[in-house]
């Protein structure tokens, strides 16, 4: 077995790698918008849409990862995505944009690898910070959202979307020689892990929280950029450089989410996540300049970040052996899926009342509730958490 350090550096790396190319089409919509006329909601639908494949694949894959180990399931995720790079370098219709941002998603459904792996390689006391810093690769949405742009300005958007063949190839011939070909591994049917897990309260907690945490996260990732561009003016490169900025702090929070439920009770740090991101709502739903905006962001990027490093240190402490890779794909599917949901309803809250309060304002509606549901395990239901323990 090659070592657990090597392994993180390795599977984290992956992870951003497939993070930069699933969220291309958000990064670089106000330059497809010059060349494809879009609809405000088809350019909603554009920037949504690979999180939806991106959501729903991670369950087969976290599955794949207890039978064939990383090495193979990175290799493979990254070899489908020349499909969809192809399909959008060449698009020239909403319908392919569709079609190639669906298959794109591809690209974001990694994650569940690396949570799958990672934890095989590291005593329960380090599984929450291991974790947190593998979750660090949500800044290959930062370094997309950043560098996109300006590539854009200078290579045009085609050919940028067409630069990340060279990241694929460099991630595949990394993985063939350095991935560790003798991972352990959990043989499992499908069939039998649903059956062992589907009335396991905890797994449909969890999934709720990271619906709400990462969510948040993955909606402001691929909506901000355009929403900045179109409500405040912001020029298309600024408004990148300014959601780079939240995906940073966002996926720092992550690691130290992780760290201090190593430390501390996981339900003490999701507590805190889900009350900033209560707080955050309130004051996106009530700002009217970009100052205000801006602090709204910031507070849901620190806490979201929190929540998800809390989340993942909670899932391999009370899921192991076998059953893993398939809690982390369908914790990972809600998780991906809360990012899916809010653009479009931001969108048409906009179209039918013209602001986005009320959109900003359910967020805090639905952090609150998790807040009172993280409470009640917190205090309520510590024997449930012991009594859950799938082994």
């Amino acid at each position: 077995m090659r070592s657990p350090r090597a392994q993180l550096v390795l599977q984290s790396l992956g992870f951003i790698s497939g993070f930069i190319i699933w969220v291309l089409l958000a990064a670089l919509l106000p330059f497809i918008k010059e060349d494809i006329p879009l609809t405000a909601a088809q350019a909603t639908w554009v920037a949504a849409i690979p999180v939806i494949l991106g959501s729903v694949m991670r369950i087969p894959l976290g599955y794949l990862t207890s039978l064939y180990g990383a090495r193979l399931v990175f290799m493979g995720s990254f070899l489908f995505s020349v499909l969809p790079i192809w399909i959008l370098a060449r698009a020239g219709s909403f319908f392919d944009l569709v079609v190639g941002g669906f298959f794109l998603g591809v690209a974001g459904a990694v994650f569940a690898i690396g949570v799958t792996s990672l934890p095989r390689y590291f005593p329960p006391s380090q599984q929450g910070l291991a974790n947190g810093i593998y979750g660090m690769g949500n800044v290959g949405t930062a370094i997309t959202t950043f560098f996109a742009p300006m590539l854009a300005v200078h290579w045009g958007w085609r050919t940028t979307i067409l630069s990340t063949l060279s990241l694929v190839a460099l991630m595949v011939l990394a993985f063939i020689f350095l991935g560790d070909a003798r991972e352990a591994r959990s043989p499992m049917s499908l069939a039998e892990g649903f059956k062992a897990l589907y009335r396991r309260a905890l797994l449909w907690l969890y999934s709720l929280f990271y619906f709400v945490t990462f969510g948040s996260f993955v909606a402001f990732t691929v909506y901000l950029t355009n929403f900045l561009v179109g409500e405040y003016g912001l020029d298309k490169v600024d408004a990148g450089w300014r959601t780079a900025g939240f995906i940073a702090l966002a996926t720092l929070a992550r690691p130290i989410g992780g760290w201090l439920s190593d430390l501390r009770n996981p339900y003490v740090v999701l507590s805190f996540s889900f009350g900033g991101l209560a707080l955050a709502g309130v004051l996106l739903s009530f700002a009217q300049e970009i100052i205000l905006f801006s602090a709204g962001a910031l507070l849901v990027a620190a806490a979201a970040g929190l929540g998800n490093g809390a989340v993942f240190k909670l899932v391999p402490h009370s899921f192991k052996g076998p059953y893993l890779g398939l809690v982390n794909g369908v914790v990972g599917m809600f998780g991906g899926l809360g990012g899916f949901f809010p653009p479009l309803v931001l969108t048409y809250v906009k179209l039918l009342t013209g602001q986005y309060a009320i959109g900003f304002m359910a967020l805090s509606v639905f952090a609150v509730a998790n807040f009172v549901l993280t409470l009640w395990l917190w205090f309520g239901t510590r024997a449930l958490v012991e009594e859950e323990k799938v082994t």
